[in-house]
């Protein structure tokens, strides 16, 4: 990694990324300076110029009292702003009620760190920002995403190599999925279902009339299942029944509706949960292509033979579709990609014979003869230029009181993945990680009298669950950590499923809990 400042921003990235977690420790070692953003003090915390402990849910302000600096000290790229960029006015003028002494009553973190963080990121030749679903799961996710790219905007750290704002994926294939058309707004490469034209393009090719109202998303699902809306449910290696917010309203949802199929390579909650359970292959048993976070195409190959009856995804979904009467007749992984490619023009160079001859492609790679795109933006934006947007910060949909003082916000560990569909099957791994440790300050321990390893009962405004405990400095007074690896604390009982008005992601990150030491 070539960037001169790392500014990581709800992201444990040593832990849910470890392979660029390791690069950025090497960069450090080599000179690069790091800014985090965290309410835990996270290992890289400890390798930090600049650590920002804010309170959950306060990201939007600190953006702001950044970029209150970057302006009001004049760091900001005049040249950049004027060439590649419009409404840099209304924002500069829009935050200058967001002074670091103000940020600091709403984030808790001092006027001075907010200061110098700004300057180091401002002052950098080239300054990367990395953020993961710390700042997404949030009902002001989106807002705070603009607030990061006005940030890299007006220092002109955009369309430029070892700079940018990067989005860490969740999981080995996000990205994949989304340019697959996974999301309910788009076909594949983001094409909208909105468009005419972009519609008319896919009916032709495939002989349809394409719906041009977009789908839901999970949580809208869910509410939309309980409603009667939506009566059957096909889940794809999705274990809803731990992960979403609210999970007493999920599980109700998964239940009431009247046909739930899931494919998956393992026997998940969800799946134990539903009418037919259908086999698919591991990422080893099957041929294909994986999109790194980089938006990096790689072809993968089988290596060993799927078990039993267990077959690929694209196999399964085929032999369905032509059970109820549509004649796809694919012949493998390259046929599937290639019609997909002659649909999307971010992929129209790309296909497995180029990957397996070239190895990896980043897209926008629009022609057989096109190298792919290390890093976008490098002469203009999409939409030509980049728009600044107006961010105010808004509180958490759901505030501590009396009766729920205690600030819960949720996260990953190092050993395990996710819902433990994989990970809890490996005896190793579970050694180091066996059980659910909330993470607890040694003030709020004290107060409540509870010791390190004590079971507690943790309530909020939804749900209730025990768990043991870890006492520790890596949670501030007032705050709690769990994670949602484990399902004998399955801790989204307790998360709030108000959702971002934009994007429609859940708050998982922020919601009011009360906890009390269980006597056996």
């Amino acid at each position: 990694m070539k960037a001169d400042t790392f500014f990581i921003i709800g992201s444990n990235t040593t832990e849910t990324h470890p392979v660029i977690g390791y690069r950025i420790r090497k960069a450090i070692k080599e000179g690069a300076s790091l800014i985090v953003a965290d309410p835990r003090r996270i290992e890289l915390a400890e390798h930090a110029d600049v650590f920002l402990q804010l309170r959950p849910g306060t990201n939007e302000a600190l953006l702001n009292g950044m970029l209150n600096v970057v302006i009001n000290e004049g760091l900001y790229d005049r040249d950049f702003i004027r060439e590649r960029t419009e409404g840099f006015d209304e924002v500069a003028a829009a935050i200058q009620k967001y002074t670091p002494e103000y940020v600091a009553q709403i984030t808790g973190v001092p006027a001075e760190a907010i200061r110098k963080a700004a300057r180091l990121y401002a002052g950098a030749k080239n300054a990367a920002i990395l953020y993961t679903m710390g700042v997404t799961q949030h009902t002001s996710g989106t807002s705070t995403v603009f607030a990061i790219a006005n940030l890299a905007m007006a220092t002109g750290n955009v369309g430029k190599p070892y700079a940018g704002v990067n989005p860490l994926r969740g999981q080995n294939n996000v990205q994949g999925a989304c340019d697959m058309g996974g999301l309910p707004t788009v076909f594949t490469g983001y094409q909208p279902v909105a468009s005419p034209e972009i519609r008319k393009k896919f009916e032709e090719a495939w002989g349809v009339t394409l719906n041009p109202d977009p789908g839901l998303t999970i949580t809208e699902m869910m509410n939309a299942a309980l409603d009667g809306r939506v009566k059957m449910l096909y889940v794809m290696g999705e274990n809803p029944a731990l992960t979403e917010a609210n999970l007493q309203h999920t599980r109700e949802a998964l239940e009431k509706v009247d046909f739930l199929v899931v494919q998956d390579i393992f026997l998940t909650e969800t799946a134990a949960m539903a009418d037919v359970v259908l086999p698919a292959a591991a990422f080893a048993e099957k041929d294909g292509t994986f999109v790194n976070t980089e938006r990096r195409v790689q072809l993968i190959r089988k290596a060993v033979p799927a078990p039993g009856s267990a077959r690929s995804d694209w196999q399964i979904l085929q032999e369905l579709a032509q059970k109820i009467g549509l004649n796809w007749q694919y012949g493998g992984t390259a046929e599937i990609f290639a019609e997909m490619a002659s649909l999307t023009p971010s992929y129209a160079g790309i296909s497995h014979e180029r990957l397996e001859r070239e190895g990896g492609l980043q897209w926008p790679c629009p022609s057989p003869d096109h190298p792919g795109t290390p890093y976008l933006h490098s002469q203009n934006f999409t939409r030509g230029k980049g728009l600044f947007n107006v961010v105010e910060y808004t509180p958490a949909a759901e505030q501590t009181d009396p009766e729920y003082p205690l600030v819960l916000t949720t996260g990953r560990n190092l050993y395990h993945y996710h819902t433990g569909t994989m990970t809890h099957r490996s005896k190793g791994i579970e050694a180091q990680s066996p059980e659910e440790l909330a993470q607890v300050s040694f003030e709020d321990a004290a107060r409540l009298g509870i010791r390190d390893g004590d079971v507690v009962k943790l309530c909020s405004r939804r749900g209730e669950l025990e768990t043991r405990v870890r006492v520790t400095d890596m949670v501030p007074p007032g705050v709690v950590f769990m994670t949602f690896h484990h399902a004998s604390a399955p801790v989204n009982i307790l998360t709030n499923d108000q959702v971002d008005p934009v994007a429609k992601i859940p708050e998982l990150k922020v919601c009011a809990v009360k906890m009390e030491k269980v006597v056996s």
